[in-house]
């Protein structure tokens, strides 16, 4: 007797859990994606194991005539893929119908980046905003919360979900460095600098001062218990405006990159930046190389043999 549909989902979600270590938001975007298919298979009254790639190539127009992007669709088709890679490998379907199903084109959109310039204003105001907070105040808190959050993403470009989570251990470190677990709980070691660590320690303090000790460094009355990306994602804009910035402009995905595009700019190896990142392939990371052009183009000119510079 077949399973039903909902319930091979569930399945398929419960192995991304436990195998792969998927994250809470991973799972809630796959488990969307399968019920958008789910819906699609119930309304052309076939079951997940009878699909066929006919069946992929329905579903595939009909994101297309529901006006989705074809970043939107790609990623749907990618669910759909490993759902039914699931279903094959385990035995509750004779066979995959994704294997020649073809993902909608899509251009690689190049990453929004702040300039160096554009970094130092946001991390001066939030410094400016700290010193001018009444000590002992609330306000001073949530200001040297966001410094600290600034300079540690922008020190470190972690992934925002990893950077709200961090413990408060985090600010205690003695070495200038974190070992972070990241997506499939993988861990990599993460390299601080100094204002990062200080910032750190300054807000650790004064949360402590006001008696708010507990596993995590950014505490918040939420369900995980620490702050959420969206809180933190607004309360960035707040200071990006304060620092004269377009806040259209700012996230902490922004941040992220400006932290890999800088790197890259000034030097740094594409492969220790997909380390850093915690990319688990470079390909991920080579999206960043946009920023490399002019660097590349003046280290051709003045080191080939062959160019008019080098002789």
């Amino acid at each position: 007797m077949s399973l039903p549909a909902s319930r091979l989902a569930s399945l398929f979600l419960d192995m991304l859990a436990a195998e792969r270590g998927a994250a809470a938001n991973t799972l809630a975007a796959y488990r969307r994606d399968l019920e958008d298919y789910l819906d699609y298979l119930a309304e052309a009254g076939t079951e997940p194991a009878a699909a066929e790639p006919a069946t992929i190539s329905g579903f595939l127009a009909s994101l297309d005539e529901r006006g989705l992007k074809s970043s939107s669709a790609a990623r749907r088709l990618s669910a759909v893929r490993q759902f039914h890679k699931f279903l094959y490998a385990e035995g509750y379907a004779p066979a995959d119908p994704t294997a020649a199903a073809a993902g909608p084109k899509r251009g690689r959109t190049l990453p929004k980046v702040l300039s160096v310039a554009d970094v130092d204003r946001l991390l001066r105001v939030a410094r400016e905003l700290v010193e001018q907070a009444e000590p002992g105040s609330g306000a001073r808190l949530r200001a040297a919360r966001m410094r600290c959050l600034v300079e540690l993403l922008y020190a470190t470009g972690l992934r925002v979900s990893e950077l709200v989570s961090l413990p408060a251990a985090a600010a205690r470190a003695r070495e200038r460095f974190l070992i972070v677990r990241g997506k499939g709980a993988k861990e990599r070691l993460v390299p601080l600098t100094e204002a990062a660590l200080d910032a750190a320690r300054d807000y650790l303090a004064l949360l402590e001062g006001r008696g708010q000790t507990g596993p995590w460094l950014f505490p918040a009355d939420a369900e995980s218990g620490h702050l959420t990306r969206q809180a933190f994602a607004r309360d960035l804009k707040i200071l990006a405006a304060a620092a004269g910035l377009r806040s259209d402009r700012i996230s902490p995905h922004v941040l992220r990159h400006a932290f890999a595009s800088h790197l890259l700019q000034n030097g740094a190896d594409l492969r220790v930046v997909q380390e850093l990142l915690g990319h688990s392939d470079i390909s991920t990371t080579q999206i960043y190389t946009h920023v490399l052009d002019d660097r590349l183009k003046t280290m051709v000119r003045d080191l080939h043999p062959m160019s008019s510079a080098a002789a």
